[in-house]
C-alpha cells in the first residue's frame, strides 16, 4: 500500500503541475491576444491619421495650383 500511496501522490502532483502550466499558457495567450488587439487598434488609428494628412496635402496642392492658374 505505501507504493500505491506514493504513486498516487506522484500522479496528483503531475496533474497539478500540468494544470498550472496550462493556466500559465492560457494567461500568456490571452496577454498576447490583448496586445495584438491593441496594436491593431493603434495601426487603424495611424492609418486614418495618415489618410487625413495625405488628403490635406493633396487639397493644399490642388488649391495652390488653382490659385496660380487664376
Amino acid at each position: 500500500m505505501p507504493e500505491l500511496d506514493e504513486r498516487l501522490k506522484t500522479v496528483v502532483a503531475e496533474v497539478g503541475q500540468k494544470q498550472r502550466r496550462i493556466g500559465a499558457e492560457a494567461a500568456f495567450r490571452a496577454t498576447v491576444e490583448e496586445r495584438l488587439r491593441n496594436l491593431e487598434r493603434d495601426l487603424t488609428d495611424v492609418k486614418s491619421r495618415l489618410n487625413g494628412l495625405l488628403l490635406f496635402i493633396a487639397s493644399t496642392v490642388l488649391a495652390q495650383v488653382l490659385l496660380r492658374l487664376a
